[in-house]
């Protein structure tokens, strides 16, 4: 697809994933409840890791299923993913409560042109922006991780709620790709 073409018509992703919290996900398999979260800043760099990897390699245009992004979509919205927890994690760190200005993926997908997308570029902003998540991960010790913040439509989070359900987003869009 170049930016000259029109876009896919995608259902947008609208459900509450809040579900993951409670069971695996029957689709990628994941069980974040499994997921140490003393890990959560290993777990984000291995699995960019895997996103670069992957951008490395033939037809990242070229979505895997019907109704869903290629690879390369994938990959910068993980990139986004990753930015907005870093914004959302500082604001956990550093507020009592904070409630998050809401984000609409599809939108930003729109506006950020994510066909177009360099996938080598892509990978290093996907790396910068792990780093940045993971090492401010790293700085959550003791009592941090029962910190609350909540979502624009009231979904109620502690830190270490934040990070499970973080995590199954990456991975599940690598599933999603693979």
């Amino acid at each position: 697809m170049t930016s000259s073409d029109p876009p896919r018509s995608l259902v947008p992703d609208r459900p509450d994933w809040t579900w993951v919290l409670e069971r695996p996900c029957p689709e990628c398999g994941v069980d974040v409840a499994e997921l140490d979260i003393e890990r959560t800043p290993t777990l984000i760099r291995e699995n960019a890791t895997a996103w670069v990897e992957l951008l490395a390699g033939p037809d990242l245009s070229t979505p895997r299923k019907e109704n869903h992004w290629s690879p390369l979509e994938y990959a910068c919205h993980v990139r986004d993913v990753f930015e907005l927890y870093h914004y959302r994690l500082g604001l956990m760190l550093s507020e009592d409560g904070p409630h998050y200005p809401n984000w609409d993926q599809d939108l930003t997908a729109i506006d950020k042109d994510y066909p177009s997308s360099d996938p080598a570029v892509v990978a290093v902003e996907l790396t910068e922006q792990a780093h940045l998540l993971a090492s401010r991960f790293e700085t959550v010790t003791g009592d941090d991780w029962a910190r609350t913040g909540f979502r624009s439509d009231g979904a109620a989070f502690t830190i270490a709620s934040f990070a499970r359900y973080l995590l199954h987003d990456p991975i599940h869009h690598l599933w999603d790709v693979r």
